[in-house]
């Protein structure tokens, strides 16, 4: 079927719809850069700054709450829906900042790092696929990215936080620093409970996936939600297109090794591909290696916290970009743009530490490559992997992609010192430039364009 025009779409529900997944991608991007202001001053009150080993499973413990989280994430959104998870997670988000605050031992501070983990890895699956679920196909790239810019606003928000209240260390007075070693670091895990409280009020206005009312026997109160959103015929045409591929064996279809057979098994290994591809594209390393950057470009120690949240506006000012163009270029063409324009700056960053650069030159590839990052892979990776697979095995499918995607972050956060000291900046740089040029040739010969396309007739032509 033709999709209906989007000005019959009541557009200011939608973005209320939207935005109130979003701030599950907020707190997310919050929650998980947060702890890089925290740590100088978490460190020197836990007196672990002499052991790395600590220090290194306090930054990475949120991943493995992130793995938990999106594993149960799938089957549960299947069984009970996408809101009760939305909740589920803002409660978390919640009791997990206020006890991280409040910790007087590390090893309570990494039980509730790892808490809070849970939720980023819930949040992470959950909203882009409730957005993707709910927006018409004509502007659902241009929707689901919001959830991408609530994340980088979440990752700005709790840079310039960081920011704010550890500035005044750059003052020499022991007051301050003893201030920011007893008190400020804990108030930087504190401010997050007052968006996730917002986020689970705002929860309770809006209505549970129509789609997944659809597929679970609950077409009225689909029918309902599609009509406030289009209309009647439009609300009429939705809830038919999603019965028709309902399909007659839906508990077989949803079991967990369905999806690596048949035509599905090709579709969960791009997902998979595309979600490891956002990470190993190496620029999370990028984020961690700006500091050297800034050092190398002359920059003072106490400006340091400031130059972290010039690349923050970076990474919001072409997530915009990203979110223009996605309807208007399409997934492919973008995805391919981020593939090949970070080979490129890898390649000559690579060339600019092997060759011994310093300054202003190497501090703008770094700003380059966040900004080809944030209009490109960042953004499409959620918006294609939540559009990708069918309705009825949307969750778990998702869910899997998204524990690849933290899996690869694991890995790329731990092998950076091993490959940093085996190969060298330059020659760690080139790996991930080889990484993005692989990425290039697997999605060119294989990501569809979904650009356009209801979420049936995407399922439609990969599925048949």
């Amino acid at each position: 079927m033709k999709n209906a025009s989007t000005s019959s779409i009541n557009t200011a529900y939608l973005l209320l719809m939207s935005l109130t997944a979003a701030l599950g991608g907020f707190l997310f991007g919050y929650d998980w850069v947060v702890i890089g202001g925290a740590k100088p001053f978490y460190e020197a009150y836990f007196n672990i700054g002499h052991l790395p080993s600590l220090q290194g499973w306090v930054m990475g413990s949120a991943i493995l709450g992130c793995l938990i989280g999106v594993l149960i994430a799938g089957t549960l959104a299947d069984k009970y829906g996408r809101k009760p998870l939305m909740m589920i997670a803002a409660l978390i988000f919640i009791a997990a900042s206020i006890g991280t605050g409040f910790s007087h031992n590390i090893s309570v501070l990494i039980a509730y790092r790892i808490f809070g983990g849970i939720a980023i890895g819930i949040a992470s699956t959950i909203s882009p696929m409730y957005i993707s679920e709910i927006s018409p196909a004509a502007i659902r790239g241009r929707f689901v990215s919001i959830n991408q810019l609530t994340t980088v606003l979440g990752i700005l928000s709790a840079q310039i936080v960081n920011w704010l209240i550890a500035k005044p260390i750059i003052s020499t007075e022991n007051f301050l620093l003893s201030w920011n070693v007893q008190t400020g670091w804990r108030w930087m895990f504190w401010v997050c409970a007052a968006p996730a409280l917002l986020y689970f009020i705002m929860v309770f206005f809006i209505p549970e996936s129509p789609r997944w009312m659809a597929i679970n026997n609950k077409s009225e109160k689909a029918f309902d939600v599609f009509k406030k959103l289009g209309g009647k015929q439009y609300a009429e045409a939705q809830v038919n297109e999603v019965l028709s591929t309902k399909g007659e064996s839906d508990k077989d279809n949803t079991k967990l090794k369905s999806l690596f057979q048949g035509k599905m098994k090709k579709i969960v290994i791009i997902g998979i591909v595309i979600a490891v591809l956002q990470q190993w594209c190496g620029i999370n390393v990028i984020f961690n290696y700006a500091q050297e950057i800034f050092s190398s470009a002359g920059y003072h120690v106490s400006d340091m916290l400031f130059n972290i949240v010039i690349t923050g506006v970076v990474n919001v000012i072409f997530t915009f970009v990203g979110m223009y163009t996605v309807d208007r270029l399409g997934r492919k063409s973008l995805m391919l743009l981020g593939t090949v324009g970070l080979t490129s700056i890898y390649a000559i960053l690579g060339a600019g530490y092997y060759f011994k650069v310093t300054g202003i030159p190497m501090l703008v590839l770094v700003v380059l490559a966040i900004a080809c990052y944030a209009m490109t892979l960042a953004p499409i990776t959620w918006v294609v992997i939540s559009e990708l697979f069918p309705n009825r095995v949307r969750a778990k499918a998702m869910a899997i992609s998204t524990f690849a995607l933290w899996t690869a972050c694991f890995i790329l956060t731990f092998s950076f010192p091993l490959l940093n000291k085996g190969l060298g900046a330059y020659g760690t740089f080139w790996l991930y430039g080889l990484i993005c040029l692989s990425g290039f040739f697997f999605l060119k010969k294989n990501l569809p364009e979904t650009k356009g396309k209801s979420l049936e007739e995407i399922e439609k032509e990969i599925i048949g």
